[in-house]
């Protein structure tokens, strides 16, 4: 199968189930999120003791 292919799929899909697509895409940007409020706090917290 050729990029076009899987890209048609793949949008197809998406449409198709838009409920499930809207909360993975909602938990991969608290999912970032959290990663960066606690990397965040890790250097401010050390920076503070230092």
């Amino acid at each position: 199968m050729k990029f076009i292919e899987f890209f048609s799929i793949a949008i197809k899909s998406l449409l198709a189930n838009k409920l499930r697509s809207a909360l993975t895409m909602l938990g991969m940007i608290i999912g970032v999120g959290a990663v960066i409020v606690l990397m965040s706090l890790g250097t401010g917290l050390q920076n503070m003791i230092t």
